[in-house]
Order: C-alpha cells, then sequence, then structure tokens
C-alpha cells in the first residue's frame, strides 16, 4: 500500500474559515500527532440524480408510505403500510429500521390497530384488554429500540384520555380512534422538529472539531457508523442532520462511512442518502476506522442511537462499541446523536437492556447485483440476490447491537442542546418528560 506524507486531503475541495474547532469537551490535551502516512479518500464522485429519498415517511388518509429499505440502494420500492400488521411486520423484517422512524410506523401501527378492532367489533368499549391487544404484536416486532415502547405508550395514553373524557359510551370508541390518529400524527410531525434541531446543535458541535492534519483544502473528516440518516427518521436524520446542515452552508465535508455487517446499512443506505445529497463520502470496512483515526484521518465521529439507559450507556448497532474504543484511543471525539425519545428511564444501564439477537442468515447469506450476466441470458442478472458465504453447519451468533459505556461518549447531541452522557436523565427532567 503506497504511503503519503501527513497532512493529505480526503476529498476535493477549499475549507472555508469557520474558526475554531476545539470542542469544548474534548481535554485540552487533544492535538492532532504527526504521521508519516495517511489514506487519503479517492477523488469524490456523486451518483446520478434519483428521486429524493426525503420525507422517509407519509401519512395519506389511513395509510402510511415510505421505503422498503430491504431493498435499497439497488431498487425503490414504496411500501403502503394500510395496517396494524403491516406495521409490525415492516418493524420486524427491517424494511423499515431506526429507532425514530420504528417508533413513528410503531404509532401509525397503533392507530390502525384500534380502528381495525373497533371496525371488526363495533360497539366494543374500549378497555385495556383491548389496548393490550392493539399494543402486544408491535412491541414484540423489535425490543431493543426504546422509541417503539415509547411510541406506543404515548398513543395508548392519548387514547385512555380522550376515552375518560368522554360525556357518553357512544362517544367513547369515535373519539379513542381520533385521539390515535392524531397522537401518531403529532409523533411523525414533532420527528422533523426534533431532527433539525439535533442537526443545528450537531453543527455547532463538529464545527468546533479540531482538524486532525490541518492542511489548507482539507475537509472536515467526519466518521459515521451504520444508518442514523434520514431513511432512520422522519426526515434529516439524527447524526446526519448537522451533515446535512454543514453541507448546505458551504463547509467543506467527507464522511468515511463504515459498511456496517452484517446489514450493511452504512454502505446500501447511508451512502446512498450522502451521494443523493452531493456530499463527498467514502464507504469502509468496518474495521479501517481505527487505521484512519491513527493516521488523523477523522477530526469527529457521530453516530445515532437506539437506547441511551439511564447511566448514559448507548446501545446502537452492533460495532459501535468498538468505533468508541478506537476514538478515545486516538483522542477523537466520539459525539451521539440522541432524540430525548431514546432516553430510557427504566433501564439503568447497558448491561440491563435486552439485546436483540437475530437470524443467522444476516451473517451467512450476502446481498447484491451480480456484475456477471446469468447463463440463460436473460436480464434476471440486474435483480439483487443473495448468495452465500460460509460453508453450511456453521454456528452463528449474531446481536444486532452493542453497548457503548457513557465514559466513552464525548457528549449527547440532543433536540435541546449538548449534555455529557452521564447526565442523560436531565435531559428528560429538564424537558418535562417522563419515559
Amino acid at each position: 500500500m503506497a504511503c503519503r506524507k501527513a497532512n493529505i486531503r480526503a476529498g476535493n475541495g477549499r475549507e472555508p474559515s469557520h474558526g475554531s474547532r476545539r470542542s469544548s469537551v474534548v481535554p485540552e490535551s487533544y492535538a492532532p500527532t504527526p504521521k508519516l502516512c495517511i489514506f487519503a479518500a479517492p477523488p469524490v464522485t456523486t451518483q446520478p440524480a434519483l428521486p429524493s429519498l426525503r420525507p422517509t415517511l407519509q401519512l395519506l388518509g389511513r395509510c402510511g408510505l415510505t421505503w422498503d429499505q430491504t431493498r435499497l440502494p439497488f431498487e425503490r420500492i414504496r411500501l403502503r403500510l394500510e395496517s396494524a400488521a403491516a406495521c409490525a411486520n415492516a418493524i420486524a423484517s427491517m424494511q423499515v429500521r431506526g429507532a425514530p422512524l420504528i417508533g413513528a410506523v410503531a404509532a401509525l401501527g397503533m392507530a390502525l390497530a384500534l380502528t381495525e378492532a373497533l371496525e371488526s367489533a363495533p360497539g366494543a368499549a374500549i378497555a385495556p384488554g383491548l389496548l393490550d391487544a392493539c399494543a402486544t404484536p408491535l412491541l414484540a416486532a423489535r425490543p431493543t429500540a426504546v422509541n417503539l415502547a415509547w411510541a406506543v405508550a404515548r398513543v395508548r395514553a392519548a387514547v385512555e384520555a380522550s376515552v375518560a373524557e368522554a360525556a357518553a359510551d357512544h362517544d367513547r370508541a369515535q373519539r379513542g380512534v381520533e385521539a390515535a390518529w392524531a397522537e401518531a400524527a403529532a409523533i411523525v410531525e414533532a420527528d422533523i422538529r426534533v431532527n433539525l434541531a439535533i442537526g443545528r446543535h450537531g453543527r455547532e458541535v463538529l464545527l468546533r472539531a479540531q482538524p486532525r492534519n490541518p492542511h489548507p483544502e482539507r475537509r472536515l473528516q467526519i466518521l459515521t457508523h451504520c444508518n442514523a440518516g434520514a431513511l432512520a427518521t422522519v426526515d434529516w436524520g439524527t447524526a446526519t442532520a448537522p451533515l446535512y446542515l454543514l453541507h448546505a452552508s458551504g463547509v467543506a465535508l467527507h464522511v468515511w462511512v463504515d459498511e456496517t455487517r452484517p446489514r450493511n446499512q452504512g454502505a446500501s443506505l447511508t451512502a446512498c442518502e450522502l451521494g443523493a445529497a452531493g456530499i463527498a463520502h467514502t464507504v469502509i470496512a468496518d474495521n479501517a476506522g481505527g487505521l484512519l483515526m491513527m493516521h488523523g484521518a477523522v477530526d469527529a465521529v457521530i453516530v445515532g442511537c437506539d437506547r441511551v439507559c439511564a447511566n448514559g450507556d448507548v446501545i446502537n448497532k452492533i460495532g459501535t462499541y468498538l468505533k468508541a474504543l478506537a476514538a478515545h484511543a486516538h483522542n477523537v471525539p466520539f459525539w451521539v446523536a440522541c432524540p430525548s425519545s431514546t432516553i430510557d428511564r427504566a433501564t439503568p444501564s447497558g448491561l440491563a437492556a435486552e439485546i436483540e439477537e437475530r437470524g443467522e442468515r444476516e451473517l451467512t447469506h450476502i446481498r447484491g447485483i451480480p456484475e456477471a450476466g446469468f447463463a440463460d441470458g436473460t436480464g434476471a442478472a440486474m435483480r439483487p440476490i443473495e448468495v452465500r458465504i460460509m460453508s453450511e453447519g456453521q454456528r452463528i451468533r449474531n446481536p444486532g447491537f452493542d453497548i457503548t459505556p457513557a465514559r466513552w461518549v464525548s457528549g449527547l447531541i440532543t433536540e435541546f442542546g449538548v449534555v455529557p452522557a452521564h447526565q442523560a436523565l436531565s435531559v428528560l427532567d429538564n424537558a418535562g418528560r417522563s419515559h
């Protein structure tokens, strides 16, 4: 592998002046260390113009319209969520994924479930047993992302409050259904506002990131893991919201995108998003991040989260913990974009959380498009296929998430501002919210 002296830029373009990038959270001893060689990003390329992926979720009457994320990036297939069962299945199958989007789809599913239940049994009362039956399939779809239970609980509480206020029995069912749909719509709309606020706070944090290898034409270098982008939310994303705002304001930016095995959400989804937005990026193997940090090629890491525990431990896509360890070893700030809805007061620490174990096929097989045509000459080669990448009979362990201890997190970027991870509950206390 050819090496070049330090101060090699990744990507092209001149960086505008925007003052000091030193983070107030990073110790004063943090300073770039000269290295003998660095791996530069290849020339910046962007994909051809494509239909916008944003917003990820739209409510159209009693239907949710979103992307089937298991088909991206090769196919853009709209998914219609017209029943509670469709919502639960989309969450479980990861057709929709990402904590905020899971919460929004769960809220839609709860409204659909209540509507379906009352339509199938006219005159039925909205009682705890009925609401339990509506909620149970949704809660079972993905156990780790706290937004799912949070959204279901919010819709349920809105229904119960509305029913309690109804003057007559015949009004209660109608008012309960109306309250469910209103709360689902409110959750969807609020997600956009929350992510934009996270983006504004995150933009200021990343602007203060100190260049590891200063160079007049060097871009701000950010590394991200998995997909905490617009596709993981209703719009904007959490970890990507600052990147979209930085790009829009003219900051010269380059993003290192972890492929994120085994489902490759970074390579398939984050790279797709950034390319469509015209943001310079390079996809890297999951294990390359530490080497890039060692060579001063990463100014900051920013990731999303599926749950933040009461003590500040962060539960996120498997592989996040290793990025935090590498960042700590090389004095690189490690930020977590965290909607307050993802903070879980009820789980004291990461070790107390349930970590989802996913199916073995995610490891034994990989999905892609064949480069060569099939022998029969059909056009089927252009369709994505799955191929086995290991011999049959292997024992498989596939945890979907890992736990990053609060002490390795530079800070939580929330819609209310930036806080130390161990003060996660202060976000809920100051916002007057409880989960």
